[in-house]
């Protein structure tokens, strides 16, 4: 059992925290100690068996004037108000003592609310142990208007381990309305949509009648009036308006007043999904709740997103549902009774048949207890025995799973580089692929290469010999990026290196030699694969993959967990994870590039949980598949490897070409 606080504040409606109790409670059922802390208008929630509710001072806003905070009587928050919600905050996350913290939608937003969110964080920072610190958002997110603000977004983001993203990136990715910079990608978990209800059959009667609905807020009263008054011009259809417990009793009263016999006025119901199970049609705006309603019951809607104040998250899930099918759009501009009135009367929209994933409590649950699982002492890049988070490998993971979902076999292999001679860095690789069971193939220096070395690997199992350029020699010109094999020399030369290569490479490894190139530096002159078969190899293994050559197999290496761009040392894990995910879901073999002679602790510790977590899983029966070299470069030569460019392990690095900056 872990201890879970979630922190969040609603001001407009109540879609937020209700999407946290829903986490709650799927923490709660899942057996964890969970506290949440609601700092918005006090809301009835149901079902919070097990869930400890803390309740701060409450704030609200008027309108959508969410830097204007007022306190519940309508006056301007005060600073002692401010304190004491700072202080009640506080005060919960000591009792609590959390084993993870979700902030729901800060960083992202609530900017206004910095001050005590910050606080929480330096709270979390100064824990000992820390806890995990996470962030909580929906699908879609707005935008500020100022570059300064995303920026300080992603500063503050350096502080957290993850980003729960409650959407499905197959329908709506985050970078649909929020930049996803490179910083920010390893980041994020993508759970799925939220959703507690049940899927709602639709009744065996045929589907009747018209529900108009506004969500949780006052906000949803101009889209009621005008239903109202539609329902007068279309007599002959019935409606079911629902209103909002936000919606004052006056202006609910002359709802109801004003409406024709076809049409019920009521304040919303808890069995809305229900209802929407037998309509003929939904008439909503496209709140993340709404839409998960709509979705799940299967009913055609007509969606009136909510635009004032120059709100765009509802428009873009609302032509997104329209996009694919499964809705209608009336823009809020474009809303009267006449513009309504005829958007029901015509044809109905299909019915919503769809593979949106809905179960991101559950999932919300799996990440962070996966995360949890990972947390153990790492040495620091001095090799000290500092506490650093395990790497957390769930998006490998989940690439992994989509790729064995969709009948994809994923190869992955191990190539280690600049191989000379026998050292006690050598000894460690050798050890460790014993250890873990993954065969390595070392890319050998053949001018370099000492008898010692193919003496240590006499007896060894499960390991092949590459060729390593001739001598790792530079021959570029002064002002270039270092290359034995580019561009700079004649073809003729290239060749005569490459046949040397070869042939010291077969006299002084033996039978181990597999005839494949590794061009020192991953940069060679691109008329150099198509003359290798013809001196006698069989494979390439650089940083990308080149047009077929026949006769040459090629096979790259994914993943480099060196930090070359940054002096060396263990690039930053989560990016690492990232790139591998990307090329596992790019396709074609995949390989871990280490460099046994310049590694530190840090980068050896992440190389062992990284070959043991995919060992585990080939173990399991999952994908992927762990090849041989030797398996690789058989004749006749596998097809060339797809998986795109090679992406460096320095965090800070775009994906690099040819042109790699890795040692070689």
């Amino acid at each position: 059992m872990s201890r879970i606080l979630i922190a969040v504040t609603h001001l407009l409606g109540a879609g937020h925290l209700t999407r946290a109790a829903a986490l709650a409670r799927a923490f709660a059922a899942a057996g964890h100690a969970v506290t949440l802390v609601s700092g918005g208008m006090p809301v009835a929630l149901p079902r919070l068996d097990g869930v400890r509710l803390v309740q701060l001072p409450p704030l609200r806003i008027t309108g959508t004037a969410f830097t204007t905070l007022l306190d519940p009587d309508g006056a301007a928050v005060t600073a002692e108000r401010l304190a004491a919600r700072r202080d009640g905050l506080a005060a919960a996350f000591a009792e609590a003592a959390p084993d993870a913290v979700i902030t729901e939608l800060y960083p992202f937003g609530r900017r206004v609310l910095a001050p005590e969110f910050t606080a929480l964080v330096e709270a979390v920072r100064a824990a000992t142990p820390r806890p995990l610190l996470l962030a909580s958002i929906r699908d879609i997110l707005a935008t500020p208007s100022h570059r300064d603000r995303i920026a300080a977004t992603h500063a503050r983001l350096a502080a957290y381990d993850a980003v729960l993203v409650h959407g499905d990136p197959g329908f709506l990715p985050l970078d649909a309305s929020w930049p996803v910079v490179e910083e920010l990608a390893p980041r994020l978990r993508y759970t799925g949509y939220v959703d507690e209800g049940e899927v709602v059959s639709a009744p065996g009667e045929p589907r009747s009648g018209i529900v108009v609905s506004g969500g949780s807020s006052a906000a949803g009263l101009p889209l009621q009036e005008a239903a109202v008054a539609a329902a007068a011009l279309a007599p002959a259809l019935s409606w079911r308006i629902l209103v909002g417990r936000a919606v004052p009793e006056p202006a609910f009263a002359a709802l109801r007043e004003a409406a024709p016999p076809n049409a019920i006025v009521e304040r919303a119901r808890p069995d809305f999904r229900a209802l929407l199970a037998g309509a003929a049609l939904s008439v909503s705006q496209a709140g993340y709740n709404t839409v998960l309603d709509l979705l799940r019951s299967g009913c055609p809607a007509v969606l009136v997103p909510f635009e004032a104040g120059h709100e765009t998250e509802q428009r873009l899930r609302a032509e997104t549902l329209a996009a694919h099918g499964l809705a209608r759009v009336l823009p809020e501009d474009a809303l009267t009774a006449e513009s309504l009135a005829d958007a029901v009367r015509a044809a109905p929209p299909p019915g919503m048949p769809h593979a949106i994933a809905c179960d991101g409590a559950r999932r919300s649950v799996a990440i962070v207890e996966e995360m949890l699982h990972a947390v153990s002492p790492l040495p620091d890049r001095n090799g000290a025995g500092s506490p650093r988070r395990s790497p957390d490998f769930t998006p490998l993971t989940e690439a992994l799973d989509r790729a064995a979902d969709e009948g994809r076999r994923v190869t992955l292999w191990w190539r280690d580089d600049d191989a000379v001679a026998h050292t006690p860095a050598l000894d460690r690789l050798l050890a460790l692929a014993a250890r873990t069971g993954w065969p390595v193939a070392l890319a050998a220096v053949p001018a370099r290469a000492e008898p010692s070395l193919a003496a240590r690997l006499a007896d060894e199992t499960g390991i092949d010999c590459l060729v390593h350029g001739l001598a790792h020699a530079d021959h570029a010109p002064p002002e270039a990026r270092k290359a034995e094999f580019g561009p700079h020399r004649p073809l003729a030369a290239l060749r005569a290196d490459a046949a040397e290569a070869l042939a010291l490479a077969r006299a002084r490894l033996g039978p181990r030699l597999l005839p494949v190139l590794v061009p020192p530096w991953n940069r060679f002159a691109p008329d150099l694969p198509a003359i290798l078969p013809g001196i006698g190899y069989r494979g390439l293994s650089a940083a990308a993959p080149v047009p077929p050559v026949p006769g040459l197999a090629q096979a790259h290496a994914a993943i480099d967990p060196v930090a070359w761009r940054s002096g060396g040392g263990l690039a930053d894990p989560d990016g690492i994870v990232a790139r591998a995910a990307r090329a596992v879901a790019a396709g074609g073999p995949v390989g871990l590039l280490t460099h046994h002679l310049v590694q530190d602790e840090a980068t050896w510790e992440f190389c062992a949980r990284l070959l043991d977590h995919l060992a585990d899983r080939a173990a399991k029966g999952r994908s992927p598949t762990i090849s041989r070299a030797a398996a690789l470069f058989a004749n006749p030569p596998l097809p060339v490897s797809q998986a795109g460019p090679i992406f460096r392990g320095d965090p800070g690095a775009s994906p690099p070409r040819e042109d790699s900056t890795a040692s070689g």
